[in-house]
C-alpha cells in the first residue's frame, strides 16, 4: 500500500501552496530519496484499513477527511528483487491539521518535488491529476478546506489544488449554484484594517458526492 497524502499549506500566507507528504528513505535501495508513506497488507486487514494504520502508526496522520483507491502499480521491475505490485490510495488533510511528523518525514510542493525513488513521482502526478479532476464535478474541496472560511481562503485552497488562480466570485456562484456551499450565519473577525467582516461559510455536506459530472473548471482566458 502506498498512499498519495495532499494538504494546502500556508492559507495563511500569501502563497498557498498544494503539498505531499514524503518520508527520506534511510536504506538501501535509493537510500536518500522520497517515499510515499505505505507498507505491506496485513493477512487480518483489508486495503483502507491497512492504509489508514500505516498512516497512523509511521507518520502520525490521522484526521485524514477523505480516502480512495487510486491505481494499481505493476511495472514488473518497479523495484529492485522481488516483484512487488503497489495499490495507491489519494489520502486527503484539511488545512488547519498539523500532524506531528517523525524527524525523516517532510511535507513538498507538488511542483517543487525532491529526487523521488523508485515510480512514486508518477503516482504523485497520477494522484494530482485525479484531484484536479474531481475539483470540477464534485464537492471534494470539503476534504481540504478549514471547516468554515471566508470566500477568499476557499479561493485559495481551489487556486492552489488547480494550479492556476480562481476568480472568487464566479467560485462562489458555482458552488452556490450546486449548493455545495452554505453560508453559517456568521462573520469572521476583522482584521487589522478594519472593513466589513466577511461572512463565514461552511460545506453543505462532508461526505463526498458528486455535484455536476460534466462540470470541468477551466483557467481564465
Amino acid at each position: 500500500m502506498l498512499a498519495v497524502v495532499f494538504q494546502v499549506r500556508g492559507l495563511d500566507s500569501r502563497q498557498p501552496v498544494l503539498n505531499v507528504l514524503l518520508w527520506q528513505r534511510a536504506r538501501e535501495p535509493e537510500r536518500g530519496k522520497w517515499s510515499l508513506p505505505g507498507g505491506r497488507l496485513r493477512d487480518d486487514e483489508d486495503l483502507i484499513s491497512s492504509v489508514r494504520r500505516q498512516l497512523a502508526e509511521k507518520v502520525d496522520v490521522q484526521q485524514l477527511t477523505h480516502l480512495e483507491q487510486l491505481a494499481v502499480f505493476s511495472a514488473p521491475d518497479r523495484v529492485p528483487g522481488p516483484r512487488t505490485i503497489a495499490s495507491t490510495f489519494l489520502g486527503l488533510v484539511p488545512s488547519p491539521a498539523t500532524p506531528e511528523l517523525p524527524p525523516d518525514t517532510r511535507w513538498h510542493p507538488v511542483n517543487d518535488l525532491p529526487p523521488m525513488a523508485f515510480d512514486h513521482a508518477p503516482m504523485v502526478e497520477h494522484a494530482r491529476t485525479r484531484l484536479v479532476a474531481k475539483m470540477s464535478y464534485t464537492n471534494i474541496g470539503f476534504a481540504l478546506a478549514p471547516t468554515e472560511f471566508v470566500l477568499s481562503s476557499l479561493r485559495d485552497v481551489y487556486s492552489a489544488t488547480l494550479g492556476y488562480q480562481v476568480d472568487t466570485t464566479n467560485l462562489q456562484r458555482v458552488l452556490e449554484r450546486r449548493n455545495v456551499i452554505t453560508r453559517t450565519g456568521t462573520t469572521a473577525r476583522s482584521g487589522r484594517s478594519g472593513g466589513r467582516p466577511a461572512a463565514l461559510y461552511r460545506f453543505t455536506e462532508s461526505r463526498y458526492r458528486v455535484t455536476d459530472e460534466f462540470a470541468a473548471l477551466r483557467p481564465p482566458g
